[in-house]
């Protein structure tokens, strides 16, 4: 059977297990020999990576076109009107084509949330506000240019849910098995 795990990657970390020196990595976290992570978690990002040591399981949750969603809790500029939220839900073209339309709505500050290091950058005249947003494909960096198209940039990107799994019970930079079967 497959080997699947959740790790909650900290901010600043690399989603793969090598890098230049300096730079963190998965390495760093989990010491198990033959997984890779299925899709792709910026260094500036975080939340939850799944690995497994299952190509086709990998492929599964990575390709766009078996639109697995993936579920983020994004800290944006600013407080989203309720026209850039449509936006966000019917799609917004970016450089490299439109977006699928998104499952947004706002949320208060998930009370769970851990701090980052190093915080975000504040300022005292701009407020901040939270969404969450349900995705089905990957382009690269999409969350970011689609909140900065409708002139909302995110400020804190954190990966909630792929598919059936979730961030709850993971500490940052911690991870577990889990159970393969749920895809």
């Amino acid at each position: 059977m497959a080997r699947v795990i959740l790790f909650n990657k900290p901010f600043g970390v690399l989603p793969q297990f090598t890098g230049d020196p300096g730079q963190r990595t998965l390495k760093e976290f989990i010491d198990i020999p033959d997984v890779y992570a299925a899709g792709r978690l910026d260094a500036d990002s975080e939340g939850l990576l799944v690995l497994t040591d299952d190509g086709a399981l990998q492929a599964r949750l990575a390709d766009p076109r078996h639109k697995q969603p993936k579920t983020y809790w994004v800290q944006v500029e600013g407080v989203p009107t309720e026209d850039a939220l449509e936006r966000l839900r019917r799609g917004v073209s970016l450089k490299d084509g439109p977006t699928r339309p998104a499952e947004v709505k706002p949320i208060a500050e998930p009370p769970e949330l851990w701090s980052r290091d190093p915080p975000i950058r504040t300022r005292r005249h701009i407020p901040t506000a939270w969404l969450e947003m349900s995705l089905t494909e990957g382009k690269n960096r999409q969350v970011r240019r689609m909140t900065a198209a409708v002139g909302f940039p995110t400020l804190r990107l954190i990966r909630r849910r792929v598919g059936p799994w979730s961030l709850d019970g993971l500490a940052p930079g911690s991870w577990r098995d889990t159970d393969a079967r749920r895809t």
